[in-house]
């Protein structure tokens, strides 16, 4: 379940704003702040099913969404080539410490830092 959330959160991350103010809500409610269908009903004031209902057709979207464009996937596959290029530039750190090796190597850092924090 818990890789369920983090892949929603993310593919909610890229393409959120795609979906109905309600899915949205609901979404964030249900995976972010992790109430329950009960909880999020009660403050809507409609049913658990028709919560279901909307983070399904949300989840369904979010999908499609990444089926069609595969942000998240070019950003996965982005952030998996800047840890390697960071491990590459760390090995040959060992036997060069030319500047502009330490300094390509912070910038990869940095970069990788930022989207761990987005």
């Amino acid at each position: 379940m818990l890789e369920k959330v983090a892949w929603i959160n993310l593919l909610y991350d890229f393409y959120g704003q795609l979906l109905t103010q309600r899915q949205k809500d609901f979404t964030e409610l249900y995976y972010s702040q992790n109430l329950s269908l009960g909880e999020i009903a009660a403050e809507f004031t409609v049913t658990r099913q028709a919560v279901h209902d909307t983070l399904k057709r949300a989840e369904q979207l979010l999908s499609q969404y990444e089926e069609k464009l595969g942000l998240v996937s070019k950003f996965n596959l982005e952030r998996d080539k800047l840890a390697h290029a960071v491990v590459l530039l760390d090995e040959s750190g060992m036997a060069v410490m030319d500047e502009r090796v330490c300094k390509a190597r912070d910038i990869i850092r940095e970069v990788l830092l930022l989207a761990e924090n987005n």
